[in-house]
């Protein structure tokens, strides 16, 4: 039996591996399309603080942006943002700059809000957010220089400068909240909204 019922695959307007990866592990048909969206400026004039929020209105942002060029189909965006209280982070832009990252999440519990939205003839038909909250060991100076060493140019590719499914691991003590979350896509209520649009066999 095949799995994906639908008569087209997804659209997926991300040139994330980590959620390529997820959706190619579950099975589920997808082409890529990146969103061509100013995701600074779009956040800049919502005027919006919540991390939750602003992961939700780029998510949407995304899928609308690549559902106007493709009537008919569902295309999915997704965002994660990472926050320490009130402090929004962005994917670092060198070694010093992941360096003073690790070190004001070192210690430290941080929140990834992960969100997905779905879109269909330029409405959002879907979107949901979850949190995961990363609980991350203190570090002294000497571990932080050695993870950068090792971790390399990888740190300036994910928010936080770690990504868990590699190195990062190392970085943390405790987790709350599930792996696809921590990757940047709710899977499992994606997988649940697909199920009642009767596009997945099982």
């Amino acid at each position: 039996m095949k799995l994906w019922r639908g008569k087209h695959p997804l659209i997926l307007a991300s040139e994330s591996r980590a959620r390529q990866t997820l959706l190619l592990s579950a099975g589920v048909a997808f082409e890529v399309i990146a969103a061509e969206i100013d995701e600074r400026a779009v956040q800049q004039a919502s005027r919006l603080s919540a991390p939750g929020e602003i992961a939700a209105l780029l998510a949407r942002e995304k899928a609308l942006a690549v559902s106007a060029g493709h009537p008919g189909r569902l295309v999915v965006g997704a965002d994660q943002t990472l926050a320490l209280g009130f402090r929004l982070f962005s994917k670092p832009a060198g070694r010093a700059e992941a360096k003073e990252q690790l070190r004001a999440l070192a210690g430290h519990c941080h929140e990834l809000h992960s969100a997905v939205a779905v879109a269909r003839h330029d409405q959002i038909v879907f979107e949901t957010v979850t949190i995961a909250r990363m609980s991350m060991r203190p570090l002294g100076e000497t571990e932080i220089d050695a993870y950068l060493d090792v971790a390399g140019e990888a740190v300036t590719t994910s928010v936080g400068a770690y990504q868990l499914e590699g190195l990062g691991v190392h970085l943390f003590e405790r987790i709350e909240g599930d792996h696809f979350t921590i990757l940047g896509l709710p899977l499992l209520p994606l997988l649940a909204f697909l199920r009642s649009e009767r596009l997945l066999g099982v």
